[in-house]
C-alpha cells in the first residue's frame, strides 16, 4: 500500500500525468495533522481516464475496468503480446490476434480508442489496425478502460477508451528493476529472449522513470507443430522490438502544488524478414478436400522492406493544485507514427489493371505503408462545491488537435490514401454532483472538426479515376448523463446514457473510388460523415471482504454506423455505411476462500445487426432493416475466462487460466422492395479453450523465477476471425509456448 497523501497533492500528482496514475509520499515533516489522518489511497480503485482528475470507481456511472500492474505481470509471464492481457481480463474485449496487427480485435463490437499516458495511438483518419503495439508491455503499470462508446478523450471512442498507463517511481531514492526472459516452442528457430531495464528515482521534489528494453522473436508454431504463416497485416513472429521511454517530473510551488512533467518514448517493432508465407487453402469437395492452414517458408521477397510499428512520441505536462480554488492540467503532445506491412501480390496492387490482357509475368509484390503526426493540447480545470453547493463539481477545459494521415504502396512510391488533415477544437463540460450515497452526473462535449483532403487519381485496379479534393465539417454535441447509488457498503447499482463520435476508417472509402462510383469528389462522399454511437446502460456492483462481483447490460446504436465484410470477388475488406445496433450482457467477478485461494472470472456475450444495404445516393431507397447478423470481424463470440490462482507459500503462487471462445452460428436474409434485391448471410465460427499456466517464486536474494505456459494443451485451433474467408487470412493460434523470465530488483 502505497503511504497516504493529502487529498490536494494526490488530484496533482494524478492530474498532472493525465492519466498517468502518480502516488508520492510526503515527509513527515511537511504533513499536518489532517494529512496523517486519511485513509490510504487504493489506486486500483481509481480512475483518471476520461475524468482528468484522480475519480474513484465507485462514483462513475458505467462499466469500468481497471488492469491491475499484477495482471499484466500475469499475462507478461506467458506471452509478449501487448493485447493479450485485454483478451484475459476485460470481458467485451475480442479475442488477441497474436500478431503485430489488432485486426478483429474489437471492444463491445466496436473501435476502441487506444491511448498511451493519454496520448492516441493510430489514427481515426486510417484504422490500420495496428495501435496495439507502440510499447514495451514491461513498461505499463496498469491498464484504465472505460466500456461504451465516450467522446471525453476524443474521436475514434465507439467502443470505449484503452489507456495503457506507465508505471511510476513508488519508493524513494534510486530503484533499478532488471528483466531477462527465455522462450521456446522447441521448433526450429521458435526461441526468443527479451531484456529490458527499468531505473526509477523518487525524490522530495523530483522524480524520474528511464525505460528500455529489446525483445528478439522467433517464428511461431501451431499445435500441429506447423510454422504460423506471415500475418499479411504484420507478425509479432520473426521480429525484433525496441523500445526506449523516459520520464521526469518536478514539483515546486507551495507546497509542491505545480508540476512540470516531461516525457519521450520511441518504439519499433521490425520483421526480421526470415520468412515468407505460404497460402494454405480452406475446405471444398473439389479443390482442397484437406484444408491447410498458412504457413512459413524460409526465403525472402526480393527489394521488399521489412514490417514495421515506429512509435514515437513526446508530452510536456503542467499542473497547479490550486488555481482559482481548483485543479488545473494540461498536456502538449506530439506523435509521429509510421506502420508498414507485408509485401503482396494482389490484383490492387499491380502497376495496370488486371484484365483478360494481363500478363501475369508482370505481376509485382508491393508493400503498404501507412503514416500518420498528431499534435495536440488537452486542458481541464476541476473545482469541487461550485456555485457554493456542496458536493457539486464542475469539470471543464478545452482539447485542440491536429491529425495528418496517409497511405501509399511503398516500394513503387504510389499514393494509395491521399494526405488527410483533421483538426479539431472541443470544449466540454461536465458536472458531478454527491448527494450523500447518490452521485449524479451530465455533461456536453461539442466537436468542431474539419476535415481536408488532397485531390488524387485512384490506383489502376480502381479505374486510375481523378478525385477532387475538398473539405468537409463535422460539428457535434455529445451528451452523456448518469447516475449511481451506493446502496450499501457492498452494494451499488448505476445508469447510464453516453455518445460517441468517430470518423469511419475514411481512407477505405477514399481509396475504393473507382468508375461506377456515384461521387468524384470530397465533399459528396457519404462515407465520410461521422459515427455518432449512443449508448444505454444498466449495471450493478457488489464488493465483499472476500469476493467481488458485477454484471451489465448495454444496448448501443448508430444511425449510420459502420461493419466490415470481405468481398466476395476480391476477398478484401469493404465497409458498409448503415444502421448498427449492438445488444450485450457482460460480468465479473472474483471470491478469495482465503489468504492463498483466489478464484476469478469473466463472461461477455454480445449480439449485433446492421443492415444488408446503405441508403441510395439518389434517395431513391433508404437503407435495409436491422436484419443482417454482424460477424466476426466486427463482434466477438461469447466468451468466458477463469483463472484459479494458489499461493503456495509466502513468496510463490501458481495461476492457471482458461479462456473459452463458444461457438456461433449467423445468419440472415432480406428483400430490398425497391427492386426485389435478395440479400442473405451466413458465418460459423467454431469455438475452442485455452489454458494457461504461470508460477512465480521470489527468492530474497537472487529476484524473482517465473515460468509461463500459454496453451498448455498444446490446443490445435483457427483464430476466429481467421475463420471467416478472406485475403490469405486461414492462420492457425500459437501452440504450447514456454516461457522463463527473471525479475530482480535492486
Amino acid at each position: 500500500m502505497i503511504k497516504p497523501l493529502s487529498a490536494a497533492i494526490s488530484c496533482i500528482l494524478l492530474a498532472a500525468a493525465s492519466a498517468h496514475v502518480h502516488a508520492q509520499s510526503a515527509s513527515d515533516a511537511e504533513q499536518n495533522d489532517e494529512d496523517r489522518r486519511e485513509a490510504p489511497v487504493d489506486l486500483d480503485r481509481m480512475i483518471v481516464t476520461g475524468t482528468r482528475v484522480a475519480t474513484s470507481i465507485d462514483k462513475i456511472p458505467g462499466a469500468i475496468s481497471v488492469v491491475s500492474q499484477e495482471q499484466v505481470e500475469h499475462t507478461l509471464a506467458l506471452t509478449e503480446d501487448a493485447t493479450a492481457v485485454l483478451a484475459r481480463t476485460v470481458p467485451g474485449y475480442a479475442e488477441s490476434s497474436q500478431a503485430m496487427s489488432n485486426s478483429g480485435e474489437t471492444l463491445r463490437g466496436r473501435i476502441a480508442l487506444r491511448l498511451f499516458d493519454g496520448i492516441p495511438q493510430g489514427s481515426p483518419l486510417r484504422e490500420g489496425n495496428r495501435n496495439g503495439t507502440f510499447t514495451d508491455m514491461g513498461l505499463v503499470g496498469r491498464i484504465e478502460v472505460i466500456n461504451g462508446p465516450s467522446a471525453s478523450e476524443g474521436i475514434g471512442a465507439a467502443g470505449g477508451i484503452i489507456n495503457y498507463i506507465s508505471k511510476v517511481p513508488t519508493e524513494p531514492g534510486h530503484e533499478t528493476t532488471v528483466v531477462s526472459r527465455y522462450s521456446s516452442q522447441f521448433g526450429t528457430d521458435s526461441a526468443g529472449w527479451k531484456l529490458g531495464l527499468n531505473h526509477a528515482y523518487l525524490g522530495e521534489d523530483f522524480d524520474l522513470l528511464f525505460s528500455t528494453s529489446y525483445i528478439d522473436r522467433g517464428i511461431s508454431y501451431d499445435g500441429d507443430g506447423r510454422r504460423i504463416g506471415m500475418n499479411t497485416s504484420g507478425s509479432v513472429s520473426d521480429s525484433e522490438a525496441r523500445n526506449l521511454y523516459l520520464k521526469a517530473g518536478y514539483n515546486f510551488g507551495e507546497s509542491g502544488e505545480q508540476r512540470l512533467q516531461a516525457s519521450v518514448s520511441n518504439f519499433k517493432i521490425e520483421g526480421k524478414g526470415n520468412y515468407i508465407q505460404v497460402e494454405g487453402c480452406r475446405y471444398d469437395p473439389v479443390e482442397c478436400p484437406v484444408p491447410t492452414t498458412n504457413t512459413s517458408e524460409r526465403g525472402s521477397i526480393y527489394g521488399s522492406k521489412a514490417e514495421i510499428n515506429d512509435f514515437q512520441q513526446i508530452a510536456v505536462n503542467y499542473s497547479h493544485g490550486n488555481l482559482f480554488g481548483g485543479t488545473f492540467a494540461a498536456d502538449l503532445y506530439w506523435a509521429d507514427q509510421a506502420m508498414r506491412y507485408l509485401p503482396e501480390d494482389g490484383d490492387d496492387r499491380q502497376l495496370v489493371k488486371v484484365d483478360d490482357n494481363f500478363n501475369e509475368d508482370d505481376r509485382i509484390f508491393d508493400q503498404s505503408e501507412i503514416t500518420s503526426k498528431k499534435q495536440g493540447l488537452r486542458t481541464s480545470w476541476t473545482r469541487g462545491d461550485i456555485f457554493a453547493v456542496e458536493g457539486l463539481q464542475l469539470r471543464t477545459g478545452i482539447d485542440l488537435v491536429q491529425d495528418e494521415a496517409a497511405q501509399r504502396l511503398a516500394l513503387t512510391n504510389r499514393l494509395w490514401v491521399p494526405p488527410m488533415e483533421y483538426t479539431s477544437l472541443a470544449p466540454y463540460a461536465q458536472l458531478t454532483w454527491d448527494i450523500g450515497p447518490v452521485t449524479l452526473s451530465g455533461g456536453i462535449r461539442h466537436e468542431d472538426g474539419e476535415l481536408k483532403v488532397d485531390s488524387y487519381t485512384t490506383t489502376p485496379y480502381r479505374d486510375e479515376v481523378f478525385v477532387q479534393g475538398g473539405k468537409m465539417e463535422y460539428s457535434e454535441n455529445m451528451t452523456n448523463v448518469g447516475a449511481i447509488w451506493r446502496i450499501s457498503d457492498e452494494w451499488s447499482v448505476f445508469a447510464s446514457y453516453g455518445e460517441g463520435f468517430g470518423l469511419a476508417n475514411i481512407g477505405i472509402p477514399l481509396r475504393n473510388i473507382n468508375n461506377n462510383s456515384p461521387c468524384k469528389q470530397v465533399d459528396c462522399i457519404a462515407d465520410l460523415e461521422p459515427i455518432v454511437v449512443t449508448n444505454k446502460e444498466v449495471g450493478f456492483n457488489w464488493r465483499g471482504d472476500s469476493a467481488a462481483f458485477g454484471a451489465s447490460y448495454y444496448d448501443s446504436k448508430s444511425p449510420f454506423g459502420s461493419s466490415l465484410s470481405v468481398d466476395p470477388d476480391t476477398n478484401d475488406f469493404v465497409m458498409t455505411r448503415a444502421p448498427v445496433r449492438i445488444k450485450g450482457f457482460e460480468a465479473n467477478g472474483e471470491f478469495r476462500f482465503n489468504e492463498r485461494w483466489k478464484v476469478s472470472g469473466i463472461y461477455s456475450r454480445i449480439r449485433g445487426k446492421t443492415s444488408y444495404w446503405s441508403s441510395a445516393p439518389d434517395g431513391s431507397y433508404g437503407a435495409g432493416g436491422l436484419n443482417k447478423p454482424m460477424g466476426v470481424l466486427d463482434v466477438n463470440p461469447d466468451k468466458l475466462a477463469l483463472s484459479v490462482n494458489w499461493k503456495f507459500v509466502a513468496n510463490g503462487d501458481i495461476t492457471l487460466g482458461a479462456t473459452r471462445l463458444f461457438d456461433r452460428h449467423l445468419s440472415g436474409s432480406d428483400v430490398r422492395e425497391y427492386d426485389g434485391a435478395t440479400y442473405s448471410s451466413e458465418e460459423n465460427t467454431e469455438g475452442y479453450t485455452l489454458v494457461d499456466l504461470g508460477v512465480n517464486y521470489q527468492t530474497a536474494r537472487f529476484g524473482k523465477f517465473t515460468l509461463g505456459i500459454e496453451n498448455l494443451l498444446d490446443k490445435q485451433y483457427i483464430l476466429s476471425w481467421s475463420q471467416v474467408p478472406g485475403w490469405q487470412n486461414y492462420w492457425a493460434g500459437r501452440g504450447r509456448m514456454i516461457s522463463l523470465s527473471h525479475t530482480i530488483t535492486f
